[in-house]
């Protein structure tokens, strides 16, 4: 018996030491394989009776610590989510430039106000002015080049999302076989650690898309939670839904991530859930970054356009136009005219002389031509035809003001009043609220101040609506509101807007300025809250515009802005179209005065310093409204967006730092080292040769004993 046990003891040391050698091997195959954790053999001494049997393997460990593996995972998230932000935005980043580059778009600014100034100078200069007017060009488009730089990344966003999503179910899948394969293993006492180690791995991958965290059950299998607790994989596994939409455009409704338990087939929301990792760097960079980024730069770019137009309605071109054409304001013909301060429309003769002088004073209440009362804008163009007789006319259609000057080498000029210059709403004088002699075009409202009051009919037909969806800070839909935009004037729909139980009155308070603006300001309680136009079904009028364009509700009103500015084009062809000079008339001008001389610059200076010009822009992105000139707001645009660049490289570098930290805690307790792992394979190796010595020792004491028998 002696003999059969140091036999048995010896068989076990062999198995012992070939199972070891196939760990150390097996832990040298891997040693550079990402996520994999090393294993070792768990012996222990075996015995029967009181005696020693040898020995016997416990089971194969895989050597792991799961508070490391942990902050790892949540390392690794943050790190996904830093990294994403900071590759988007340093790509953005590099369009915008910076305020010394000269191809940048602050850069094509002050080139474009350069010219201007240059031309100014010489107004004569015909080369000057085209110029001036192609580097105008280059800054509008320039604008319209990075908003649709800025949707294209939003659109390249969302279709990153849908990828996410559909590798986050393919991991899903395999992870619930491999829960499948691990439960039947532990439950055979097999080793588990293949199936494990793949688990490591692509929770590895998983916690780069989203922030997770794992929890082992006692039968091998793993499940799997967003840091937040909602269940990704557990007895059930979630199927994650999210179609792209497929545009970048401002205002575009994206989807929620929804998911549904594959054994109960319930629906739940998981966008508000998803808290780190790539999804939630896209979905911040969608939804709040690039939107922020688009509303800046539209509103800079509008500025622009509406301070130049500013000082080119209150200029004029030697000789004068034949025609001016309004913009389309969005106004009606019975559309009440509520300003204040006076203006001077003139027709003036090719020379310089004035023909006729139409004075325009706007009471707050109506308005007189020539002291002629009246209070619509159909009353306007009637008192102008009357006032011009057969010197002009005018027309009002599809929301544009047309006056011409039928006399002979005549043309049309306005000037505001030195003393009280005319305002119909934001500042905006008579010839520059009707955009009749605009410098920078757009087929949409450019500014929001339309003049309109409470008593204005709404012009709207039958059925339309107004649909907007409130959100909470997470993002989670709160309700959506539906509001007829068929009321009978503005103020019956500031009411249905208002009305605490049908419209939004219990989130704030919708109001009109003074210079017709529609405002919401939301309550103290829903300050945090997003509030979003989904759908608009509203048209006013022949206009053409509906109410949201109108009155720039929602982003895709405000923010497409940026794409929808040029210089007339006329005048990019014809130098002395701009208008570089200005009326000099007084309220002792009369016809036959020479008005209008050839040589004048003060236009042109005007165009030039609406540059240094402060104005007030709206709120626009990260930017409070406030008075600022164009040389401010741009520079401050151009630093924001670097600054958001920056912000985010230095916060990838630290969540980096961080990852990298967390990692080599981990490698140190699971990583194959492998010095230590041929040292014990030298050990493995010797204790095989010496089991195999004591069989063969056992073998050779026996056939003693059996020759002594003989």
């Amino acid at each position: 018996m002696a003999l059969n046990g140091i036999l048995g003891n010896a068989m076990s040391g062999l198995q012992a030491s070939q199972l070891g050698m196939r760990s150390v091997s097996n832990n040298i195959a891997n040693i550079n394989t990402p996520g994999y954790a090393r294993t070792k053999v768990d012996l222990e001494a075996r015995s029967a009776g009181g005696m020693g049997m040898g020995v016997q393997v416990a089971g194969v460990t895989r050597v792991a610590d799961v508070f490391l593996q942990a902050a790892s995972l949540r390392a690794g998230s943050d790190a996904a989510r830093a990294t994403k932000s900071a590759d988007m935005l340093d790509r953005l980043q590099s369009q915008f430039g910076g305020t010394n580059d000269a191809g940048s778009l602050y850069g094509r600014l002050v080139k474009a106000f350069e010219s201007l100034g240059s031309a100014a100078v010489d107004p004569a200069e015909r080369v000057a002015r085209l110029s001036a007017a192609s580097d105008l060009q280059s800054f509008f488009d320039e604008s319209a080049r990075l908003s649709a730089e800025v949707r294209a990344m939003r659109d390249e966003a969302d279709r990153r999302i849908g990828d996410g999503v559909e590798r986050i179910n393919e991991i899903l899948v395999e992870m619930q076989s491999l829960n499948t394969q691990a439960q039947t293993l532990n439950a055979s006492g097999s080793d588990t650690t293949g199936a494990v180690n793949r688990q490591s791995e692509l929770l590895d991958e998983l916690s780069g898309l989203i922030d997770i965290r794992s929890e082992v059950q006692p039968d091998g299998r793993l499940f799997l939670r967003t840091e937040n607790g909602s269940a990704l994989l557990d007895n059930s596994r979630l199927q994650l839904n999210y179609l792209p939409s497929g545009t970048g455009a401002y205002g575009a409704d994206y989807a929620r991530i929804t998911a549904v338990v594959s054994a109960s087939g319930a629906t739940v929301d998981l966008t508000s859930a998803i808290r780190s990792g790539e999804l939630r760097a896209l979905m911040d960079l969608r939804d709040v970054e690039m939107p922020a980024i688009g509303a800046q730069l539209a509103e800079f770019t509008s500025g622009t356009a509406d301070a130049l137009n500013g000082a080119h309605n209150n200029s004029v071109s030697y000789p004068p136009p034949e025609t001016l054409t309004g913009r389309n304001t969005g106004l009606l013909a019975g559309d009440l005219l509520d300003g204040t301060g006076n203006a001077t429309l003139a027709v003036v003769a090719s020379n310089g002389e004035l023909v006729n002088r139409i004075d325009l004073e706007f009471t707050g209440a109506g308005f007189t031509v020539n002291g002629n009362a009246g209070t619509t804008v159909n009353d306007l163009v009637n008192e102008l035809n009357a006032a011009l007789g057969g010197d002009g006319n005018a027309a009002f259609s599809g929301g544009r003001l047309v006056i011409n000057a039928t006399g002979p080498d005549t043309g049309l000029a306005s000037v505001q009043d030195e003393a009280n210059p005319s305002d119909l709403g934001g500042g905006r004088g008579f010839s520059h609220f009707f955009g009749l002699n605009d410098v920078i075009s757009s087929a949409r409202p450019g500014f929001f101040d339309t003049g309109l009051g409470t008593g204005t009919p709404l012009g709207t037909g039958a059925g339309e609506e107004m649909t907007f969806r409130v959100s909470t800070p997470d993002g989670r839909s709160a309700t959506e509101i539906t509001i007829a935009a068929d009321q009978a004037t503005l103020g019956d729909f500031v009411n249905a807007l208002n009305d605490p139980a049908t419209g939004m009155g219990g989130f704030g308070t919708w109001a009109v300025s003074s210079g017709g603006a529609l405002n919401f300001t939301p309550s103290s309680t829903y300050a945090s809250y997003d509030f979003d136009l989904v759908e608009d079904t509203s048209i006013r009028g022949d206009t053409g515009l509906s109410l949201s364009q109108i009155f720039g509700v929602g982003d895709a009103a405000r923010m497409s802005r940026a794409e929808a500015y040029s210089v007339r084009t006329d005048l990019r062809s014809n130098a002395s179209a701009l208008a570089f000079s200005q009326l000099d008339i007084d309220g002792a001008s009369a016809p036959g005065d020479l008005v209008l001389t050839e040589g004048d610059g003060r236009g042109g200076q005007a165009l030039y310093d609406a540059f240094s010009t402060s104005r007030q822009f709206d709120g626009a992105g990260a930017f409070a409204g406030g008075s600022a000139t164009l040389q401010e707001y741009g520079a401050r645009l151009s630093g924001d967006v670097g600054t958001r660049a920056a912000r985010a490289e230095r916060a990838a570098d630290a969540a980096l730092s961080v990852k990298q930290a967390a990692d080599t805690k981990r490698k140190d307790v699971e990583g194959v080292n492998m010095d230590e792992e041929l040292s014990n394979m030298i050990l493995f190796q010797q204790a095989y040769n010496a089991s195999a010595r004591m069989i063969q020792a056992s073998e050779e004491m026996s056939d003693i004993l059996m020759n002594l028998g003989r």
